[in-house]
């Protein structure tokens, strides 16, 4: 049996880590505890909380669909959690908490207001690959050369041409 951290736990089911702490002390969520005192949670735990997991904020009406998607072309799908929610005219941006992960979206106040997003909602982030970029961290820069004045050039130039 793997115990896992509450932290790697909640990054797991996609969670905050304060999230799980608060069903850990209600009781909703099975621990180990340390000799230190610390909470582990079993992968049979993580599959359980996984399986019983409601996509909805708990208590909030269901949105009326409009449509059923059945299908969509993109193929990355993050689910998460709305963390922030700003409107300015007709641009708004929404703040995704993915596991450890803050996702941040542009999009307009209309579908803000379609989406009847608000903070502490599950949405998920939907990511078409031809508009992300990929990095990796290079070698650090080697410091530039010891700038040498025009002063210092000339001298050089009339030592080396005597």
């Amino acid at each position: 049996m793997t115990l896992m951290t509450v932290r790697a736990a909640a990054a797991r089911l996609g969670v905050g880590y304060s999230t799980l702490k608060q069903w850990i002390h209600q009781g909703r969520v099975r621990t180990t505890q340390t000799a230190g005192g610390h909470h582990r949670i079993s992968d049979a735990e993580l599959d359980r909380l996984m399986a019983h997991r409601e996509p909805a904020a708990a208590g909030r009406a269901p949105v009326p669909v409009r449509g059923t998607l059945v299908s969509l072309s993109a193929r990355n799908h993050l689910p998460g959690y709305v963390e922030e929610v700003r409107t300015d005219g007709i641009l708004g941006q929404v703040r995704l908490r993915i596991g450890d992960h803050l996702l941040t979206a542009v999009i307009t106040a209309d579908a803000i207001r379609e989406l009847e997003l608000a903070r502490g909602d599950d949405a998920v982030a939907i990511i078409k690959s031809t508009e992300v970029m990929i990095a990796r961290p290079g070698p650090a820069p080697s410091p530039a050369p010891p700038h040498r004045s025009a002063s210092n050039r000339r001298a050089s130039t009339r030592r080396q041409t005597r």
